[in-house]
Parts: C-alpha cells; sequence; structure tokens
C-alpha cells in the first residue's frame, strides 16, 4: 500500500489539492447559490428560462456546453472525493445541478421538499435576508 502512494505521490498531492479547494468553494458558494433562488421557483411546474436564453444560438451552445462540462468536473471530482478527503456526496449534488438532463426539475423540486433539505435551504436564505421557499403546488 505504502508502495501505492510512493508511485502516485503527485496525483494524490493534486487530488488532495482538489478537494480541499472544493470543499472550501462549497461552503462559499453554496450559501449565495440558495439565497439566489427565486423563492417561487419551485411554486409551479412552469419553468424559467435560462439567463442566456436570448443570446445568439452560438453563445447559447458555448454556454450551456460549459455548464455541462463543469457538471461531469464536479461529478467526477465528487467520485474521487468519496475515496479522498473531502464533501463527495455534496460535490456530485452539485453537478447533477449543473447538468441539463430529462426530469431534472422533478428532482429538484423532489429533493427541496424533503424536510431536513427544506429547513436547511429555508435557514440559509434567512441568514441571507431572503424569503423562505414558497412550495404551493
Amino acid at each position: 500500500m505504502f508502495k501505492f502512494f510512493q508511485l502516485h505521490e503527485s496525483a494524490i498531492l493534486w487530488l488532495s489539492g482538489l478537494s480541499v479547494v472544493t470543499f472550501i468553494g462549497t461552503l462559499a458558494i453554496i450559501p449565495l447559490l440558495v439565497a439566489r433562488i427565486p423563492a417561487d421557483y419551485f411554486a409551479n411546474d412552469k419553468r424559467r428560462q435560462p439567463p442566456w436564453a436570448a443570446h445568439h444560438p452560438f453563445v447559447r451552445g458555448i454556454l450551456l456546453f460549459a455548464k455541462n462540462l463543469a457538471g461531469y468536473v464536479f461529478i467526477l471530482a465528487g467520485i474521487l472525493m468519496l475515496v479522498l478527503p473531502g464533501q463527495g456526496l455534496l460535490t456530485i449534488l452539485i453537478g447533477l445541478m449543473l447538468l441539463d438532463f430529462p426530469g431534472k426539475f422533478r428532482l429538484q423540486k423532489w429533493l427541496v421538499t424533503r424536510p431536513t433539505v427544506l429547513k436547511s435551504v429555508n435557514w440559509l436564505r434567512k441568514r441571507a435576508k431572503r424569503t423562505p421557499l414558497n412550495l404551493d403546488f
């Protein structure tokens, strides 16, 4: 086992560094993202247009590609963090939220309606002086 670490020392150091950066990043970014969710985002099934919907189709494609690529990178980093130090499951969840796939909104809505998740989300929103999420269906 020790020989494995000696052979892969630089890769382990890079992954550990990525793990620390991602952990600190999630502590800073998650509250900001939760505060930016509109209070009525989950109140109805009609989806809002993404901010880049009005851009030229080429620009939209580039932005969508970059967002999905970031999602895949977060998922890969999260999988690695399951065996390395870091917030593996949280990082995988962030990656899934960045990806575009059928049923994503239903998954998000299901997750946020879990009592512990909703309590945590509304606690973060209260600290940011935002109104709680409105889940009236």
